[in-house]
């Protein structure tokens, strides 16, 4: 496993149940809210300190996702009905190939794109189905660090975990998670 994890150049990443804990919660104006976990943002500007790519894809479409991405700089698709096609046009914008990235993802939607991708990856309380495809299960369930979990494991894997804290922690290049 470790050759495929030192492959990888960029992490596709689903929203509900993997950075946040699958819950949708509506106020009473019916605007949508979400909880991300501090670990995980830190962890994704860590990623791109490193020089590696990240995107968020989600088959809904949720004003907190857009301002979240925005706010840790990674690209996001909302609202797309195939992954895969669209985790495609990621890679061509990226000029990177399927073997260079992880997915990490929590349900049978997730299922057609793990399959395309060089390191399936499962949050810790994801369906069964999704587990059996995984090459990797976070011990973290989603919304609860799993991707931060992903990241240092594989920028460990790589033997670049403390030069990307060496950048990531100098005062001038964080403007925080």
């Amino acid at each position: 496993m470790e050759e495929i994890i030192k492959k990888i150049r960029a992490i596709i990443s689903d929203i509900d149940g993997v950075l946040t804990s699958g819950e949708i919660i509506i106020d009473s104006r019916g605007e949508e809210l979400k909880i991300f976990n501090v670990r995980d943002g830190n962890g994704i500007k860590m990623w791109l300190s490193a020089g590696y790519k990240f995107a968020f894809l989600s088959g809904r479409v949720s004003k907190p996702v857009d301002f979240r991405a925005h706010e840790l700089g990674v690209d996001v698709i909302q609202g797309t009905h195939c992954k895969v096609e669209s985790g495609e046009k990621l890679l061509e914008k990226w000029g990177i190939s399927w073997e260079e990235v992880a997915y990490i993802g929590d349900d049978i939607v997730d299922l057609p794109i793990m399959r395309k991708v060089g390191f399936p990856v499962a949050v810790g309380d994801a369906a069964a189905e999704v587990k059996n495809e995984a090459l990797y299960i976070t011990s973290s369930p989603g919304g609860k660090g799993a991707v931060r979990e992903v990241i240092e494991m594989i920028l460990k894997t790589k033997e670049e975990w403390e030069k990307a804290g060496e950048k990531f922690f100098r005062e001038e290049d964080v403007q925080g998670p």
